[in-house]
C-alpha cells in the first residue's frame, strides 16, 4: 500500500508533464465510468483515466507506467462482454476515444488506415461512400471501436462469409509495454517475412501491446441483399438446417439463429410487434444472401429454400424492401440488450463446428433443466457461434452463486468435447479465464505465459485477463 501511494503521488506530479491536464482524470465520476463495461454488473474503477491523442503520447505514458510497474488497461467504447476492458488491478485506464481519425481510404489498394478510437460503423460508412466494404459488424457496431474489435477479434452476422476482425487486419502500429513503437507487418496482402506479429496482437485483449493505428483490408461493396426470415417448430431442426445449407453449396452472407424467447424479449424491449409469431414457432433463422446485382440473389435463394423445406421450416418471409430488412436486423441487434433488461444474467459465447449446433443446443437445455435456470439462445449459427444467456429470474442469490460455476463448466466441457471452444468473438477477458484449462493444455498455457513475459515482463498491460492464475 505504501508503494502504491508513492506511485500515485508520482503520477499526480509527472503525468501532467506527459499529457495536457484536461486529459488526465482523477474524479470519482470518471473512475466509475471507466471501471465498467457491458459485462454484467462488474465494477473495477482505475486509479486514474488518461486520454492520449497520439502514438507519441501513448508511448510516453507506457514508458512511465513501465518504470513504475503501474497497471495499464486500454479501453475503447467499453461495449465488451467478457470484462476485457475492466481495470481489475486498478492503475491507469487509457481511453483511446480521442484517437479516432480515419487517416485514409485507399481506393487503389482497397485499404483503410484508421486510429483505434474509430467507431466501427463510421468506418463502414466511409468505405461504402467509396463503393467499398468493411464487413465486420458486431451488434454494437454503432458504438464499438476498431481498437476494441482488434483486441477481442470481434465478429458479427456477416463473419460467416467475410470473416472476423483478424481476416481484415493487414498491419498494426503497436506500442509495447516499455514504450517502444513497432509495426507488426506491412501494408500488403501477402507477407511471409518473419513471425506473424499482426495476428499475435489481434485478439490478445490489450495484454501484449496497445494498438495506435491499423491498416485494414477493404473489398468491393455488394450493394444488393435478399433477406429471409424462416420459422421452425423445432429449434433443433433450425440448427440442423444450418450445416445443410452449406452442404448444398450455398454461401449466405449472414445466417443467424434466434429461439422464440429471444425474439419475444427483443420485441418487448424495442416496442415492436413484428414479425408476428405463430404459436408453433420455436425458433427462426435469418438468412441473408448478397451480390453485385439484383439478378445474383434469386439463384442463391432457390438453392437454399429446398434445404429449409427439407428441415420442416414454416412459411418463409422475404423482406423485400430496405425498411423491412432494417427492421429485422434492428430486432436481431437488440436481443442482447433485451436479455440484459429482462433479468440478471450470464452470457456465454460458445462456438462449435456448425454441424454440432443441434447437440450443443440440447446440452444447453439439459443443463438448464438440471440446475433449474432458464436459457435464451441466439447467435451466428453459420459460424457455429451460439450465445447462451443464463437468466437468474427468481433464483435466490445463494442458489445463483453456488450453481453458476459448475453449470458453466459442465456446458464448456461439452462444447470442447464437440470440438468447439470457449469464445467465438467476445474474448476471454476477466470472466472466462477460470475455464481456460478446459480449452487449452498446460503446455499451451505455459507458452502463452512465456510470450506475455517476454513482451511485457513487468506484467503491466491489462493484468488479470485471459490467462488463469497458476495453481499454488
Amino acid at each position: 500500500m505504501e508503494r502504491k501511494k508513492e506511485v500515485l503521488e508520482a503520477a499526480e506530479k509527472e503525468l501532467p508533464l506527459l499529457l495536457d491536464a484536461d486529459r488526465i482524470h482523477w474524479s470519482k465520476e470518471w473512475l466509475l465510468l471507466h471501471g465498467s463495461d457491458e459485462t454484467e454488473d462488474l465494477s473495477f474503477p482505475p486509479d486514474v483515466v488518461v486520454e492520449p491523442e497520439s502514438t507519441d503520447e501513448v508511448s510516453k505514458l507506457l514508458a512511465w507506467a513501465n518504470r513504475h510497474a503501474f497497471p495499464v488497461t486500454a479501453a475503447g467504447a467499453r461495449t465488451g462482454l467478457s470484462g476485457g476492458a475492466l481495470p481489475v488491478k486498478g492503475g491507469m485506464a487509457m481511453s483511446m476515444r480521442r484517437m479516432n481519425r480515419i487517416w485514409s481510404i485507399d481506393t487503389l489498394n482497397h485499404q483503410a488506415i484508421v486510429g483505434p478510437g474509430v467507431i466501427t460503423e463510421e468506418l463502414s460508412n466511409a468505405a461504402e461512400a467509396h463503393g467499398l466494404m468493411y464487413a465486420v459488424d458486431p451488434a454494437s457496431r454503432g458504438t464499438c471501436t476498431i481498437g476494441g474489435n482488434i483486441a477481442e477479434n470481434s465478429g458479427g452476422p456477416r463473419a460467416v462469409k467475410y470473416g472476423v476482425t483478424k481476416d481484415w487486419v493487414l498491419n498494426l502500429e503497436v506500442v509495447l509495454a516499455d514504450g517502444r513503437v513497432i509495426e507488426t507487418g506491412a501494408n500488403t496482402l501477402k507477407n511471409s517475412t518473419g513471425y506473424n506479429l499482426t495476428q499475435l496482437m489481434v485478439g490478445s485483449e490489450g495484454t501484449l501491446g496497445i494498438v495506435t493505428k491499423a491498416t485494414l483490408k477493404l473489398l468491393p461493396l455488394p450493394r444488393h441483399q435478399a433477406l429471409m426470415l424462416v420459422p421452425f417448430s423445432s429449434a433443433e431442426d433450425a440448427c440442423a438446417a444450418v450445416a445443410a445449407i452449406f452442404q448444398s453449396g450455398a454461401m449466405p452472407s449472414a445466417l443467424e439463429f434466434m429461439e422464440r424467447d429471444a425474439i419475444v424479449l427483443a420485441q418487448t424491449y424495442a416496442g415492436v410487434s413484428e414479425p408476428v409469431l405463430s404459436p408453433e414457432d420455436a425458433a427462426h433463422l435469418i438468412v441473408e444472401v448478397d451480390g453485385f446485382s439484383a439478378q445474383d440473389l434469386m439463384p442463391q435463394c432457390e438453392r437454399i429454400l429446398p434445404v429449409l423445406e427439407a428441415h420442416r421450416c414454416g412459411e418463409v418471409l422475404f423482406a423485400e424492401s430496405a425498411s423491412e430488412k432494417e427492421k429485422l436486423w434492428f430486432l436481431r441487434r437488440r436481443v442482447g440488450e433485451a436479455v440484459k433488461a429482462e433479468s440478471v444474467y450470464k452470457e456465454e459465447d460458445t462456438v462449435v463446428p456448425r454441424g454440432e449446433l443441434p447437440a450443443l443446443l440440447r446440452k444447453v437445455k439439459s443443463v438448464g433443466v438440471k440446475h433449474g435456470f432458464r436459457t435464451v439462445c441466439y447467435g451466428h449459427a453459420g459460424d457455429g457461434n451460439l450465445h447462451v444467456n443464463i437468466l437468474k429470474d427468481d433464483l435466490s442469490e445463494e442458489v445463483w452463486e453456488r450453481m453458476l460455476p459448475s453449470a458453466i463448466r459442465e456446458l464448456f466441457q461439452e462444447v470442447v468435447r464437440l470440438g468447439g471452444t470457449l469464445s467465438g468473438e467476445h474474448g476471454i477477458g476477466w470472466v472466462q479465464r477460470g475455464y481456460m484449462d478446459l480449452a487449452c493444455s498446460p503446455a499451451q498455457l505455459d507458452l502463452m505465459r512465456a510470450i506475455k513475459a517476454v513482451i511485457d515482463p513487468q506484467g503491466i498491460l491489462n493484468p488479470g485477463k485471459v490467462l488463469p492464475e497458476r495453481e499454488a
